[in-house]
């Protein structure tokens, strides 16, 4: 009842979530050479993504119908971006301002998050402080590298640029997808818990910046950033906290949870979609 309830009190959020749903299989069938007929000189699924995506481009631009207040403001911003990420593996060059704008009003976030994982050692047992440390070490260095890199891109946004800051946050998501692993082997189950939340937070921030730089990305370059991505999101998936994954997301753009957890899920989605 309490499904049917939520559906019935936020039916724009249950709508968008279809939408993402449709989008979301009908890209993974695509990339399995599913088409299940053709529609025009495309395939009947790629027509399904492409409506799905169109119509929640809609909702981004006019998500109540009513004049923009602060709030409206804020909930089209989070409504664009869920489109924006679902457009992502096939669109380029989509308001690289506001993109560039949204990467660099995450650092803060990352600067924090990355302190957190720094003064983590004495909340672990002695056993798995050494872990988590080996796990952790080259988090600041490269947060640092793609918070500068972040910087420079919005400064100047050239092709150089771009392809810097492409690096700098694979290589700082590939360090958590790996620290992931390392820390899941904690013993203590406390521990292991307290290691694994400090690093989803930062883990969170890193996917959410991924994801941006991937809109402003070609086709090619995001297949290269891919292909330098070992370590898929798959591999690591049971081990993240969509919980704290939404929460975060809530608060940095001033969101309802519901609507938060949309935009985690697309996010996931279109890296999935990607090759991450």
């Amino acid at each position: 009842m309490n499904s049917v309830a939520n559906i019935w009190n936020h039916p724009k959020t249950s709508v968008a979530g279809l939408l993402i749903a449709i989008a979301t299989i009908a890209g993974v069938l695509s990339q399995h050479g599913i088409t299940l007929g053709t529609a025009g000189s495309g395939t009947v699924v790629s027509l399904l993504g492409a409506l799905a995506t169109a119509l929640l481009g809609l909702f981004a631009k006019d998500p109540d119908s009513q004049p923009a207040t602060t709030g409206n403001t804020a909930k089209l911003g989070v409504w664009m971006l869920i489109a924006l990420l679902l457009q992502a593996p096939f669109l380029t060059g989509c308001s690289e301002a506001k993109v560039a704008q949204d990467i660099v009003n995450w650092t803060p976030a990352l600067q924090s998050a990355v302190a957190t994982v720094d003064s983590m050692g004495d909340l672990l047992d002695p056993s798995g402080a050494p872990v988590f440390a080996a796990a952790t070490a080259g988090f600041d260095a490269a947060s640092n590298l793609l918070v500068a890199q972040a910087r420079t891109y919005l400064s100047n946004p050239s092709a150089s640029a771009l392809a810097q800051l492409q690096t700098a946050v694979v290589t700082l998501q590939q360090q958590v997808n790996a620290s992931l692993l390392q820390a899941a082997r904690i013993g203590s189950p406390g521990s292991q818990q307290h290691a694994l939340d400090a690093i989803n937070a930062v883990g969170t921030v890193v996917n959410a910046m991924l994801a941006l730089v991937q809109s402003v990305s070609s086709k090619s370059a995001v297949a290269k950033m891919a292909a330098s991505a070992p370590i898929k999101l798959a591999a690591v998936r049971k081990h993240m906290n969509p919980s704290l994954a939404t929460a975060m997301v809530a608060a940095h753009y001033s969101e309802a949870v519901h609507e938060a957890y949309l935009l985690v899920a697309c996010t996931e989605a279109a890296e999935i979609q990607s090759g991450f």
